[in-house]
């Protein structure tokens, strides 16, 4: 290693990936802002196991090789840990980067002095005239969606916009930031902890800055299955799970009710094509265990009122926006 300390330290959290992460690493040897590193975090692949990655031509590397799953948060807190850059960029193994995504976020960091967050758009890999999303978006009763997945590509915003939170195939954290707000809450494993952190941000007073020209091209559930046991069990369990521990107390009373309604909704919408004893145990254990999160310690955040308040106008409360899943940003105003 140089010993000169990166701008940027991109994360990648590998899981039997195969040929997808080579994939990913090489649209990174294309970059062109060079001052970064890279930092890949294999969790005990066991179908594709990491051999012979090439390399050539990424200023830095390091391979760490774990002997167990961690998941995706503990993974991305792993690499933080090894990562020496003033930035982290996280980059899924199933993603692509274009070549100037970095140069894209460089420039924003300077546009931005005081923004410590950043979400990248991310364009449908299989389906490139579609995009795979323009940030998290955030309904008030506890429904996060992908803003914009799978909308035309028109609708990618043309400016720089505040949104609820970076998805975390592209997401972009101040390193320090990061660290002291204590990463990604390992207890999800994956799915819905880049919304959780995201949570635990808005009510520190970080806000997040959407940029439409630092672009990822992401294939998704690439290796574990949009539909599968694991992913609906995860998706549902964590969804109640960051709304349950992050929602401050006067909104959670309000909006409870809805959010049952709405998993309700959402289980009976999924009947037929998705795994309905992930989706049974996601629920139950979603709320049988959010309530504990709630009081403890550990990843959460202790919000000033102003922080409340910022929260609650950066979520939307339009049922038709939640349906219809699209883009949901807002023009920059004074931090």
């Amino acid at each position: 290693m140089s010993g000169v300390q990166p701008f940027f330290s991109v994360l990648i959290v590998n899981y039997n990936a195969g040929e997808l992460l080579q994939n990913a690493l090489n649209s990174l040897k294309k970059q062109s802002f060079r001052d970064f590193e890279v930092v890949v975090v294999d969790n005990d692949s066991q179908v594709n196991p990491i051999t012979n990655l090439d390399v050539e031509g990424i200023p830095e590397i390091r391979v760490i090789r774990e002997n167990a799953n961690h998941g995706f948060a503990k993974g991305n807190n792993l690499g933080a840990l090894y990562a020496t850059g003033k930035w982290l960029a996280l980059l899924n193994p199933d993603a692509e980067a274009d070549a100037d995504w970095l140069t894209e976020i460089h420039k924003a960091t300077q546009r931005h002095e005081t923004c410590r967050v950043f979400a990248c758009g991310q364009i449908n890999m299989d389906e490139p005239d579609l995009l795979d999303g323009a940030g998290d978006a955030y309904f008030a009763f506890g429904i996060p969606w992908r803003g914009g997945f799978e909308h035309p590509i028109s609708e990618l915003p043309n400016q720089d916009s505040f949104c609820f939170s970076p998805c975390g195939a592209s997401a972009v954290y101040e390193r320090e930031l990061f660290v002291e707000i204590g990463g990604f809450d390992e207890r999800f494993f994956c799915y819905c902890e880049d919304v959780d952190l995201g949570m635990r941000l808005q009510l520190s007073n970080e806000k997040c800055v959407f940029l439409p020209d630092a672009l990822i091209h992401h294939k998704g559930s690439a290796t574990s299955g949009r539909y599968s046991r694991f992913t609906m069990y995860h998706g549902f369990r964590n969804r109640t799970w960051a709304y349950l521990k992050n929602m401050p107390l006067s909104v959670l009373v309000l909006t409870f009710p809805g959010h049952i309604a709405l998993m309700l909704y959402i289980y009976m919408r999924n009947m037929g094509h998705a795994d309905l004893q992930g989706m049974r145990k996601g629920m139950w254990h979603g709320l049988k265990d959010g309530w504990a999160l709630r009081w403890q310690s550990e990843y959460t955040v202790k919000p000033t009122r102003e922080a409340i308040w910022n929260l609650v106008r950066s979520m939307a409360w339009n049922p038709v926006r939640l349906s219809q899943r699209g883009v949901h940003v807002w023009d920059l105003r004074p931090a």
